[in-house]
């Protein structure tokens, strides 16, 4: 017997407070949105700036041993990452160890970086420190820049797929979503402070694919309806789409979501970020893709056909109960 957390066939009514749904959103939009500019983010050293040091050691590298090593310190946000290489020998185990800058300076001041040799020393006692860079805040600035670049241009490359896909009544309902998703995404990690790095920008990037690939799920069937059901107006073709897609919607979210719950609680502090990232995307990437596209795509109205183009705007809600 097959696992079903939603019947296969339901007939819930999507668009029956459709106010309240949109209106959630855009509360939650303003909240993220009145946090960024109040608060702003935790930025983490790939941001901030700080100083990175390489070590190498023929003992096997442990990272909690490191990180507790330099715990008394107080140095703030530390990343400790082995770097596997083949050319390395066996007695070749090296580090990389970023150090975020203290009290607003470009870089860690040299009594601070011979406290965490003198640290380190006790961890790996054979340990060797092949270098010492910093990271200024010119190298932070191109690097949020970019960061804000790659998910612009994520969105905009979404936005001409459905387009050239569908047609640009769905393109612009999906990407109100996406936007939607990255929007709320920063907004909860500005409101609860939490780190703020490189591998959260992969997490967005992440989302954006995950929503994408959800909301398209419910427009195929949506288009596929259009032309089954020609004389049914547009609400009752949306739910009727959104009704017949929600057992797989729902299947895949929680499947998702528990393997995401578990790397949360197993993985670790070094992507304890990336995941919550990700938990909350597919928890908001699942509500925009039924609430917050399909309104959109709603009172924008579509074609009833391929061939000619339709009378419906945005008047869809008429009809719709409050």
């Amino acid at each position: 017997m097959r696992l079903k957390l939603v019947p296969q066939s339901t007939s819930f009514d999507f668009f029956s407070r459709w106010k309240l749904w949109l209106g959630i959103s855009a509360l939650m939009m303003i909240v993220a949105f009145t946090s960024f500019l109040l608060q702003g983010l935790n930025y983490g050293i790939d941001f901030r700036g700080g100083t990175t040091i390489r070590t190498q050691s023929a003992q096997e590298i442990d990272v909690g041993s490191y990180r507790d090593a330099m715990a008394p310190l107080e140095l703030g946000d530390i990343s400790i990452t082995e770097v596997f290489d083949p050319t390395f020998g066996p007695d070749e185990n090296v580090a990389m160890i970023l150090i975020q800058a203290q009290d607003d300076s470009e870089a860690v001041t040299a009594a601070t970086i011979a406290a965490v040799e003198e640290a380190l020393a006790l961890a790996a006692p054979d340990i060797q420190f092949l270098s010492v860079e910093s990271v200024g805040p010119t190298v932070s600035g191109e690097l949020i820049q970019t960061a804000v670049i790659a998910v612009a241009l994520a969105i905009g490359a979404v936005l001409v797929y459905i387009w050239l896909r569908f047609e640009w009544q769905f393109a612009l309902g999906a990407v109100a979503a996406l936007v939607h998703d990255v929007i709320l995404t920063i907004g909860i990690f500005s409101e609860l402070q939490i780190r703020f790095d490189l591998p959260i920008i992969a997490a967005l990037l992440t989302i954006v694919g995950y929503s994408l690939n959800d909301t398209v799920v419910v427009f195929d069937r949506v288009r596929e309806n259009l032309r089954k059901y020609k004389k049914k107006d547009l609400k009752e073709v949306l739910n009727i789409s959104i009704n017949e897609t929600l057992s797989r919607t729902v299947m895949t979210s929680v499947t998702t979501l528990l393997a995401l719950i578990s790397l949360y609680v197993l993985g670790g502090d070094v992507i304890r970020g990336f995941v919550f990232a990700m938990i909350w995307g597919v928890i908001v990437g699942t509500y925009s893709s039924v609430f917050v596209a399909s309104t959109i795509l709603l009172w924008l109205g579509v074609k009833r056909d391929w061939s000619k183009p339709s009378n419906t705007s945005g008047n869809q809600f008429a009809n719709v109960d409050a």
